[in-house]
């Protein structure tokens, strides 16, 4: 029997909070845990950003990164050492390059999800320098009158980015006036022109990582700090497992580890129920910040330490090809959405072994709540906590919010919510 070390390398950008909660759970959970004969234990650092050689070897079986969707140096890292050194990481990265809201709309509208009537619109305007722009646009686009578009989609609408994230230009426009306002304010942008769901009584963020998921009660109207509520209780147990199916539906789709999808449940006219309308789901890489999860930040500590754990421990291979036909056969399948909703989680719990991955957490990680509750009591998470506050608020309002989100998380802490 050897002693094994199984690496888990941290590619970050402005994260400040989560890294450090997660690095000192780590220490204090002190695994030795027995595979295939081996006893395997695990160490963690940050991934630097450096000049690299295309055959150099990886030394990390897992990454954890939060870089891909934005910093290209590190992505073509990350991407060299998937097809190189069978590296593990979340998430795609050509996933992540290449898979847009546009792209998600179209998937799951044919998988049958109910999502809002949305168009494409070409963009305001365009890169003056382009050689051809000026005449591709004067023999092929074609002038469109924004109003009568609307009157198809439905008034009210909201005009966004087709490839937008973080609420950036999202505008609801009720009339044919602002929907001009806005499209002219859009400048390069690809807009989408989405039908708004009218009458919705549950706003809810379903997170994902890996087969784990949390649903919280989100209230975009809020301040970020106060977008994610902290009232419970909020959904059954039959929506819960309907948003459970329909985001890890999403994510084995598109190969994302981590994602988070919004959906709006519209009430039936009876009154009882309603139909859950998915309507912003690729966001992979979401927010995991103390600022704006707070009472849910330990949640997601765990989260990703389970999945961390769980992909190096096992050796995770990558999917690094997506697959779409299972899906796209059980699409054309005779069955109700509820019915093909059922098969496509039985695909995507499949894919992320989930059976796998809870056997290992009640058998090698059932003390982490234990370590979490302690960890989330003591000064070096509450130092990680005003870090994180320090820079993202004015210094005269540091002490404040440090001190709400501390207490929001003790809270969490007396209620014993795993």
């Amino acid at each position: 029997m050897a002693e094994v070390t199984r690496r888990i390398g941290l590619s970050l950008g402005a994260d400040i909070c989560w890294p450090a909660c997660f690095e000192h759970m780590l220490r204090e959970l002190d695994l030795k845990i027995p595979v295939d004969g081996d006893t395997v234990r695990f160490e963690c650092e940050r991934v630097t950003i450096e000049p690299f050689d295309l055959q150099q070897p990886c030394k990390y079986d897992v990454v954890i990164d939060r870089l891909t969707h934005w910093y290209h140096t590190s992505r073509e890292w990350i991407k060299k050492s998937i097809i190189m050194d069978d590296l593990y990481v979340f998430n795609n990265p050509w996933s992540v390059q290449s898979n847009e809201k546009h792209t998600s709309y179209c998937a799951m509208m044919h998988l049958g999800m109910p999502i809002p009537t949305t168009w494409m619109i070409p963009p305001r305007s365009y890169e003056k320098e382009l050689p051809d722009v000026k005449v591709t646009l004067n023999k092929y686009a074609r002038l469109f009158d924004l109003g009568k578009l609307g009157d198809k989609v439905g008034w009210p609408l909201y005009l966004k980015p087709y490839d937008g994230g973080g609420w950036r230009a999202v505008t609801r426009v009720s009339d044919v006036k602002a929907a001009w306002k806005a499209y002219d304010d859009s400048g390069k942008a690809v807009m989408h022109a989405q039908a708004s769901v009218e009458g919705f009584d549950r706003f809810v963020r379903c997170i994902g990582f890996g087969p784990q998921t949390k649903c919280v009660l989100y209230d975009p109207s809020a301040p970020l700090h106060d977008r994610y509520t902290l009232q419970t209780n909020f959904i059954s147990d039959a929506d819960a497992e309907h948003l459970r199916k329909v985001t890890v539906t999403i994510n084995a789709f598109f190969g994302w580890d981590f994602n988070s999808c919004e959906a709006l449940r519209k009430p039936s006219a009876g009154g009882a129920g309603g139909v859950w309308h998915p309507i912003d789901f690729a966001n992979p890489c979401p927010d995991s910040q103390v600022t704006s999860l707070h009472g849910h930040f330990p949640w997601l500590v765990k989260a990703y330490l389970r999945w961390a754990l769980f992909c190096a421990a096992t050796k995770r291979k990558m999917r690094r090809t997506l697959d779409w036909q299972p899906f796209y056969d059980v699409a054309a399948l005779d069955l109700s959405y509820e019915e093909k909703l059922d098969r496509y989680a039985a695909i995507a719990d499949e894919r992320m072994g989930r059976a796998q991955f809870e056997e290992f957490c009640a058998r090698h990680l059932s003390h982490l709540d234990d370590v979490a509750f302690a960890f989330f009591g003591t000064q070096e998470a509450k130092d990680a906590v005003r870090q994180k506050t320090a820079a993202l608020f004015p210094a005269h309002e540091v002490e404040k919010f440090t001190e709400l989100f501390w207490q929001r998380i003790q809270a969490w802490r007396a209620a014993g919510v795993p």
